[in-house]
């Protein structure tokens, strides 16, 4: 399988004053170069008579290695430092999101179409006809993304407002891959009876609940509440989403190794959200024997409840030729005890279990991380679907169908497609809203949607 280079590293951006003349660029990247630093583009600003100033972009392990590189630049005669960017923080400035019109404001006539006197018509029918408003509003293409910031990422619980920048990345990606909109609802509680109170309060405004970085075991009633008491799609997105891509990637493992996956013994390190989700998942889907660990001993009990086998870290390694881990805890998973041949997904995110490339050394046949086995390659396709086909809820039937659709639009040698695939989103909406259908999770005829 193909690691794709710099994936890891951490991307700044170096503004600097060169004198315009032959070979004080070269000792600039020289300098560069001998403390490690990978050089992307470089890209001229402008010009003067004596100087020019350059941005280039360079790709370090860390803010230490970063400081060895400014050190090194800047003993480099003939070169100054007028800035240093980080091209990630750019881009979240202002955020990253913004309620924009879809239609024109031109004149006092488009003033009185959209809204008074015009408008009233429109709720007058919504009223005498609830359906309507699939028709007449946006309700029927808009999603809430719904978190209290207890389990964000890799870094826990950081609160709602400091998860903020996530929603917003999941916001952005349900516009650009499958035209909806994504609202980020951020509530100040831990309490699961006030969340599950306050997302009914406000469902009216949406066409499907995603739940996303909430801690366990409070995600498991939270989503059960829910799903028990409103009749629009609800998921939880660290759970199901993440399910979907794992058993999408494990799908194309074992059509690799000319295996039944039914018949593969799976391991599952780490039985929170997205631990219990993939193993859940994986025994809907058929696979009959899915060990588990956590240092919880409640998750464990949950765990061998649903059906799973309860074991410590080293028979799990020692018994599993596939191995999900899903712990938040980097470097877990030692080299030495990866198994000749074993598959190995280190799923954890910013960092993973253990580096692909360090498990495909020390034997593995297959290892990927949480930068490619990436549940944006599921949910937006899902939560489309669900939306097109007015789907009451989401099922097993559902996300099977969706990590079906994603494992064929895998290329040759890898496990899962790129995200940035249009046709998979599209191609995963359509198996999701024909699972709907035959499965029962449909009940009232469909109304087209924009997107």
């Amino acid at each position: 399988m193909n690691i794709e280079k710099g994936l890891d590293k951490i991307v700044k951006t170096i503004r600097v004053m060169i004198t315009d003349q032959p070979g004080f660029l070269g000792k600039l990247t020289t300098a560069i170069g001998s403390e490690g630093g990978n050089i992307g583009d470089v890209r001229l600003l402008r010009s003067g008579l004596t100087h020019n100033v350059r941005e280039i972009t360079v790709y370090v392990d860390s803010d230490q290695h970063l400081e060895r590189i400014l050190q090194a630049v800047g003993q480099v005669e003939g070169v100054s430092i007028e800035e240093v960017i980080d091209r990630v923080q750019k881009v979240h400035e202002g955020g990253k999101i913004a309620v924009k019109s879809r239609v024109e404001l031109e004149t006092i006539g488009d003033v009185r179409k959209i809204y008074t006197p015009g408008v009233a018509s429109i709720c007058r029918q919504i009223q005498k006809q609830p359906e309507l408003a699939q028709r007449y509003t946006s309700i029927s293409n808009s999603v809430a993304i719904v978190t209290n910031g207890t389990a964000i990422l890799g870094l826990g619980d950081i609160g709602p407002v400091a998860g903020m920048p996530v929603m917003e990345g999941k916001a952005v990606l349900f516009d650009k891959l499958v035209g909806i909109s994504g609202i980020p609802i951020l509530l100040d509680s831990k309490d699961p009876e006030q969340i599950v109170e306050t997302v009914c309060r406000i469902a009216p405004t949406f066409g499907a609940i995603k739940l996303e970085d909430i801690a366990a075991p409070d995600c498991f009633e939270i989503e059960r509440k829910l799903v028990d008491r409103l009749d629009i799609p609800i998921m939880h997105d660290d759970q199901h989403g993440t399910a979907v891509v794992v058993l999408a990637s494990l799908l194309n493992v074992t059509r690799f190794t000319s295996t039944r996956l039914q018949n593969a013994t799976v391991g599952i390190i780490g039985l929170g959200a997205a631990g219990t989700g993939i193993a859940k998942l994986l025994m809907a889907y058929g696979v009959k024997q899915v060990f588990g660990t956590d240092l919880s001993q409640a998750a464990m009990a949950m765990h061998e409840a649903n059906g799973g086998v309860a074991t410590d870290l080293a028979g799990l390694m020692e018994q599993s030729p596939i191995v999900v881990a899903t712990t938040g805890c980097p470097g877990l998973i030692k080299p030495e005890m990866v198994r000749p041949g074993q598959v190995i997904l280190a799923l954890s995110n910013p960092d993973a279990e253990i580096k692909p490339q360090q498990a495909l050394e020390a034997g593995a046949s297959f290892a990927a991380d949480g930068k490619s086995i990436n549940n944006a390659l599921a949910f937006p396709g899902i939560f489309r679907g669900a939306l097109n086909a007015r789907a009451c809820r989401i099922n097993n039937r559902m996300l099977i169908a969706a990590a079906k659709v994603i494992a064929q639009y895998a290329e040759e040698g890898e496990l899962v497609p790129g995200i940035l695939n249009p046709e998979v989103h599209t191609a995963v909406a359509d198996a999701v809203a024909q699972a709907a259908r035959v499965s029962g999770a449909v009940t009232v005829a469909p109304t087209a949607v924009a997107g």
